[in-house]
């Protein structure tokens, strides 16, 4: 770690005006940063779908421009005016407003509100953290809910939907630690090898879901399911889990509209969670990244890796992640 900040250091900006879109690597100094009471010297960040969405002209998730984009980043304090945070300390900030209005992690240093971070945990590397990401936070989260509602591993199988996506690699691999017996449902059929190292016994087409749709109630396949799918997927998961299981739910890549009945919730006591982690408060953010470095850490967490890119590299990382030409997560390298 270095022990002071250069007069300028390298990001990824993006930029926006009536006649123009633009994304580049450019120069910064600290006073071009937002406002925040903790300096952070950016060791790793990641590439996540919102992150590619951030990088296009219509991609509606930038509030205001320029920005520097990465929901997530992991690094070393370098300055902090809270007392919860010291000089050299290794510490994680993702969500709140981190990449999407605040300037993220695709910078070398990043100046964040103090209440956004949460110190690293033992257990986990800086680089794993990053691994992990918001994806794997939000695939925590899912299964603490879960668990919360009554699911364990003898209870039955888990479906996982979204496979070869971030939340749902992580969520495979998570459950996998846990001795889940783990279903994958995927659109990818290349991708059978890869979800069985992460853990997953059974692999599934989305079809083999969405199969199983024209009627309100199914035969009952799975205890629990995580889904970052939404839409129709959605509605065949709830037709279909067992009585009294728990659907976790954190994505709308299917569709934001959910066309189903009340008749899986009024017949078979199904519950729907839905998984915030964005704005989930700061207590179940630092429990939830402790377990992530424990019982919820995956045994070969790298499998869960695509590729590691420098700064440099990042601007075709964003049109890959768009494209679905991943599998498993990309690390941004920042020092």
């Amino acid at each position: 770690m270095n022990q002071y900040i250069p007069d300028t250091f390298q990001a990824l900006i993006v930029n926006k005006t009536d006649t123009s879109f633009s994304v580049n690597i450019q120069p910064l100094t600290l006073d071009d940063l937002p406002p925040g009471e903790v300096v952070i010297q950016v060791a790793y960040s990641s590439v996540n779908y919102k992150d590619g969405l951030a990088s296009i002209p219509d991609g509606k998730i930038v509030k205001s421009y320029p920005l520097v984009p990465g929901v997530d980043l992991a690094g070393y304090v370098v300055s902090s005016n809270d007392d919860r945070f010291t000089k050299g300390q290794p510490v994680i900030a993702t969500g709140y407003q981190i990449g999407v209005s605040h300037f993220g992690g695709f910078s070398q240093f990043a100046r964040i509100p103090a209440n956004w971070i949460v110190p690293l945990p033992e257990g986990l590397t800086l680089k794993e953290a990053m691994i992990l990401g918001t994806a794997g936070f939000t695939a925590a989260l899912s299964i603490q809910s879960l668990e919360a509602n009554g699911i364990s591993p003898e209870q039955g199988k888990v479906l996982v939907t979204g496979a070869t996506g971030g939340v749902g690699g992580a969520a495979i691999a998570m459950l996998a630690k846990r001795g889940y017996s783990v279903n994958a449902s995927t659109g990818n059929a290349k991708a059978a090898d890869y979800l069985k190292e992460l853990g997953a016994e059974e692999i599934l087409s989305r079809e083999d879901v969405l199969g199983q749709s024209d009627k309100p109630l199914n035969k009952q396949l799975w205890q629990a399911a995580v889904d970052s799918v939404g839409g129709a997927t959605l509605a065949a998961i709830l037709s279909q889990v067992a009585y009294r299981g728990a659907v976790a739910a954190s994505g709308l890549t299917g569709g934001a509209s959910l066309p189903t009945t009340v008749l899986p919730f009024i017949l078979r006591g199904v519950s729907l969670l839905g998984i915030d982690s964005v704005f989930c408060d700061s207590d179940t953010r630092a429990k939830t990244w402790n377990r992530m470095a424990a019982d919820l850490k995956p045994n070969h967490l790298e499998t869960l890796m695509d590729r590691e890119v420098t700064l440099q590299e990042l601007p075709d990382a964003l049109k890959d992640i768009l494209q679905s030409r991943t599998l498993g997560r990309i690390l941004v390298a920042l020092n």
